[in-house]
Parts: C-alpha cells; structure tokens; sequence
C-alpha cells in the first residue's frame, strides 16, 4: 500500500476588498483608512477535505502494526536508483512527522527521541512516497536523497558483502549492493578508469570508451536490430537480446559523457507527472 498524500491545512492571506460591497463614497472612506487584510481559508470545503485527510492519517497511523515498544522498521530506498539506504525504527509520532515534513524521520531507541535524517549532515532524504508491507509492520520511504546516506561518507549503509566476508576479504566502502544496471555502469566505470595504464588488446568497452565513431555506429546499428525484431515480428528472446544491446551501448556513452544512469531516471520520473506540453515547456525553459 502507497501512501502519497501528505496532510496540510494551510490559511491563504488575502486582501479584503471592501469597495466590492458599498457605494464610492463608502469606499473612499475605506481607503483614508489602513487597508484591511484578512485571513480566510480557502473555502469550508477545503478545510473540510484537509479535516476528512487528517482522519485517514490518524486511522493508517492506527492500523500499523507497532511492536510492544510502539515501534516498526522503516527502510529508506532511493525513488530513482531503487537503492536501499538505510534501515532504521519509526513510531507514531516519527511517520506523522514524515507526513507532514517530507522528510525522512526516525525514532532513535538510544535517545529516546525523533531525528530526522540529514539534521546534522545536511543529508535529507527527500520522501516522495511511503509504503507498507502487506502485515503493515514494516515500512519504505520511497526518497531522493541529497547526498551520502551513510555516517561513512558511503552513498548507502549497504557496502559489506556476506560473500566477501566469507572470503575473509577487505571490506570496500564502494562495493555497494547493486542490481544489474547499476553493476554495469560500475563496471564500465571501472574499464574507464582502466584506460591510463593499457597495455595489449583492449576490451570491447575500452575500444568504445577510445573511439566515439565507433560507439555511436553501434548505437545506430543496435537501435536499427531492435527496431527491426518489431517488423519482422522476431520472438521476444531476440527483442530481450537486442535491448540488452542497445543499453550497454548507450550506457558507454553515458559514461563517456559523464551522465549517470540515476540522471536519467530521474528525467523519467519527473516526466510522469507531467502532461506533454508541461514536459515540452520544461525542456524549453532549461535551454534558455
């Protein structure tokens, strides 16, 4: 279950325009007067629905599972990269806060007391969304981060491997827990960073990385394959095979370009809640 409506009753300050009401000379006497602001709420209706919201909150914050203590666990995951975060506790009191704040906020059982994350290190967590699980005992924050999650200095806390440790390995602060996109773009960051001290035959994704004609051909010519398992209506193993083409390649050409894939989905995502001609308008405005 979503939860993406964050309550907020907020009072409009308006001028009072009293000339609408009474004759000229009525007016004039007005106006030798200081002006007269008001503070009106938008309209009873308004209220009403913020009234009406603020009861659907209380009744979700009741209908959580919280273990003796009043407590749930709570998961911060990056909106764009799919990323988890962070795991932390949350109370009543915490998720109410993050409702209203969009900010994600903790109970920290140390303390005794609720901190929001970012509130020392300027690192907030940007909440877009929040879910529960089907036993709604625990919950996600789905957020865009504003930089390194970890008290490390690590883009998330989720950078020590069990097979690694197994292996008795050294720990690498870097070596996040990645799905398949983002270990493609590490690796080929990594090919990058390979370059300087090449010797022999490079790697297919270094001879990309080296040579930009050779890089845009095969985009080209990859995008043309998938293009083509459509009209010539080729199974869907072969459509499967050719995307996987084309996003290797395009995302060499991130890389070469300096543009992370995480950029990139966020452009998607800020899109979908745009119509066409706000997306275009967008665009426009960002050129100028």
């Amino acid at each position: 279950m979503a939860v993406s409506s964050f309550p907020c009753i907020q009072p409009v300050r308006a001028p009072f325009r009293a000339c609408s009401l009474f004759s000229t000379g009525v007016c004039g006497r007005f106006r030798n007067k200081k002006k007269i602001n008001a503070i009106v709420f938008a309209s009873s209706r308004k209220l009403d629905k913020d009234i009406d919201l603020q009861s659907k909150v209380d009744t979700l914050l009741d209908s959580i599972k919280w273990d003796d203590k009043g407590l749930a666990v709570a998961i911060a995951q990056n909106v764009d990269t799919g990323a988890i975060l962070m795991q932390g506790f949350v109370n009543r009191d915490a998720l109410a806060t993050t409702f209203s704040s969009r900010k994600a906020t903790f109970f920290s059982r140390s303390r005794a007391a609720l901190w929001t994350k970012g509130e020392t290190s300027n690192n907030f967590i940007n909440v877009h969304d929040i879910f529960v699980d089907c036993d709604r005992d625990s919950i996600i924050y789905l957020g865009k981060p504003d930089g390194p999650t970890c008290h490390t200095g690590s883009e998330t806390c989720y950078f020590t491997s069990i097979s690694d440790l197994l292996k008795e390995q050294e720990v690498e602060e870097n070596n996040l827990a990645l799905t398949t996109l983002y270990s493609l773009e590490s690796t080929i960051s990594q090919r990058e960073s390979e370059l300087a001290g090449q010797h022999g035959k490079p790697s297919w994704t270094k001879r990309l990385l080296l040579d930009e004609t050779l890089l845009c051909s095969k985009i080209r010519e990859e995008a043309d394959e998938l293009c083509r398992t459509l009209e010539e209506k080729e199974d869907n193993s072969r459509t499967a095979s050719e995307m996987a083409d084309v996003i290797y390649h395009a995302m060499v050409l991130l890389r070469r370009k300096g543009v992370k894939i995480e950029n990139v989905l966020e452009v998607l995502r800020k899109r979908f809640s745009q119509s066409g001609m706000e997306e275009k308008q967008s665009r426009v405005t960002t050129q100028n």
